[in-house]
């Protein structure tokens, strides 16, 4: 049965803390500008447990436990790094930690671990079933009400991508299919053992009584060859005995035979190297992980996109929306659904996007035009070209030379197939043709609209790299502690709480800082008056003085004239 928490648990006269805490302790637990009050109010109270309601079933039954407090533990776990008994140890004991999660008693109960991990769990199957993963919809909720809160104005957002290697040993292709049949026949060991004939069984119990590297390990490259070879059709008669897609391990090995081997008139035969794609599982143990070679760095797990706010008049900028996807997974991919779930968080329409130019496409520059869309990219890869493409003012194509300032016209190559990509050519001045195709065209445009904007505005992208770091800070090697594309999203998006939150702690420690010194104008503004205004008190009693004096000069005067030079003035 689903119940939801209520916010303002009632404090306990003989357990709560504030009334057992004396003196300092008591005083910076109570104290509202640290942590955990502030993460309180911030994250756990924000936490909308109706997003959960679809994980229980309705009527009678015993309640489920507090889902704030156990969001809030998986957002303190990512956000310190901890493991899940040290976790626990902090619910149980740490006053902070308790305090954080809306604990203020000694005695409120708090999860057990088998709770924790129920609730993960249905998390994840909840996401296999219906695709959604509940924390990112608790991630834009809590942060919605953030940019409400602080006045956040995201009309200009930037993103950045970050690839992080899945908890799995590397393999080879024998030892992935090795350890892929290992896996199933320790699940399926009797059923298979039931129609499978002696000589095949004598080979599966060899691979199930070793490991795979140790098999590769002492055997040459064509040995490994002609035992891959020699697997093929074992696996084939496994896949097709078991036709019940529910069983994972019969899936997995499913599909690494046809990513790995072809059938021609029942004939298997093993695809040569050069036909493995990157998309391929890479673990019987994690299948949502895939292969990504990114310049130096070679990856066998999944990408994280970040996309946050960047208008330079926000108070705070915040972390609008992570996307996890396997590493086989393009930048420029990313672009239009971190575009389209932040506008869902933010309120203003989005008039700028900043990244890389890993996140330029053809089908991005489009969409951006479509939805009025600034696209700014910090540079274009490729070589420097020859020639600028650009339109004229009759919309007319023409190329320029770059080495000449030479401009020449620009004419449609004519094709006969009408499915043909459209291409485009110039005569060049030894009179041989140089051809460009539509992103050579779309490339150049974007490069002299890319010249007209500021510096400052090239450079508003560099700060997402601090949320990327950030955001594996606990991962310093590249390699995650989880496995499976659901459990890397609770991660990502719970850490991601915790960068907001730590932005809002610091928007308020300078709020702060910056009203001391306010206070402290104000206060020597006050001391500066008060200076004033005593030198022109004493100014003006000065003043008044001699002004007294004088008029006592001037009425005594008066009054000593005789009454002859009265008479003679008047005469005159």
């Amino acid at each position: 049965m689903f119940r939801k928490t209520k916010k303002n648990q009632q404090l306990n006269l003989f357990t709560s803390s504030h009334n057992i805490l004396r003196g300092r302790a008591l005083r910076v637990y109570e104290d509202s500008k640290e942590w955990h009050n502030q993460f309180r109010a911030q994250v756990t109270e924000r936490i909308e447990e109706d997003i959960f309601r679809p994980l229980f079933c309705d009527g009678f039954g015993a309640p489920n436990a507090s889902i704030r407090v156990l969001v809030g533990m998986m957002i303190l776990k990512e956000a310190n790094g901890w493991s899940d008994s040290q976790l626990f140890d902090h619910t149980h004991f740490n006053l902070r930690v308790r305090s954080a999660l809306g604990l203020h008693n000694l005695d409120d109960p708090t999860p057990v671990d088998s709770t924790y991990y129920l609730l993960r769990r249905r998390i994840v199957d909840w996401e296999s079933e219906n695709n959604e993963n509940l924390l990112e919809k608790v991630f834009a909720q809590v942060t919605r009400s953030q940019v409400i809160d602080f006045n956040i104005n995201g009309n200009k957002i930037r993103m950045d991508s970050k690839l992080l290697g899945s908890n799995i040993a590397w393999y080879n292709r024998y030892e992935l299919i090795h350890e892929t049949i290992r896996k199933t026949y320790d699940h399926i060991k009797f059923q298979i053992d039931y129609f499978m004939p002696d000589l095949d069984i004598v080979i599966l119990k060899e691979i199930f009584g070793e490991l795979g590297n140790k098999v590769s390990y002492r055997s040459n490259k064509s040995e490994l060859e002609s035992k891959l070879v020699r697997l093929g059709p074992i696996i084939y008669n496994i896949i097709n005995y078991f036709h019940d897609k529910s069983i994972d391990s019969i899936e997995t090995l499913r599909q690494v035979f046809y990513q790995h081997y072809e059938v021609v008139d029942d004939t298997v035969n093993l695809l040569p190297k050069q036909q493995l794609k990157a998309s391929n599982i890479q673990s019987p143990h994690d299948t949502d992980c895939t292969f990504r070679d990114k310049g130096d760095i070679c990856v066998k797990g999944y990408s994280i996109n970040t996309t946050e706010t960047c208008n330079p008049d926000n108070p705070l900028n915040l972390i609008v929306n992570v996307i996890v996807e396997s590493a086989s997974q393009s930048d420029c991919d990313f672009l239009i659904p971190a575009v389209e779930y932040s506008q869902e968080v933010v309120f203003q329409n989005i008039e700028t996007v900043n990244s890389d130019a890993a996140y330029h496409s053809i089908v991005n520059q489009d969409y951006c035009e479509d939805h009025d869309i600034d696209l700014i990219v910090s540079g274009l890869t490729g070589r420097s070209p020859k020639y600028e493409l650009d339109y004229d003012e009759n919309n007319n194509l023409t190329a320029t030379c770059l080495a000449t300032n030479q401009t020449v016209p620009v004419i449609k190559v004519e094709t006969k197939n009408p499915d043909a990509p459209p291409r485009w050519k110039i005569k060049k001045p030894d009179g041989k043709p140089r051809y460009f195709k539509q992103e050579e065209i779309d490339s150049s445009v974007l490069r002299k609209k890319l010249a007209t904007y500021s510096r400052a505005e090239m450079n508003l992208r560099n700060n997402v790299e601090a949320s990327i770091f950030q955001l594996g800070y606990h991962y310093p090697n590249r390699k995650s502690r989880y496995r499976q594309l659901s459990k890397h999203r609770i991660w990502a998006n719970a850490r991601c709480l915790w960068i907001n939150f730590v932005r809002i702690m610091k928007y308020f420690k300078l709020l702060e800082e910056s009203c001391a010194q306010m206070e402290l104008k104000c206060i020597q503004m006050k001391k500066i008056y008060a200076s004033i205004a005593n030198i022109l008190s004493s100014f003006c009693l000065k003043m008044a003085k001699y002004a007294k004096f004088k008029f006592k000069m001037i009425f005594a005067g008066i009054f000593s004239i005789s009454p002859q030079k009265i008479a003679f003035t008047t005469c005159l």
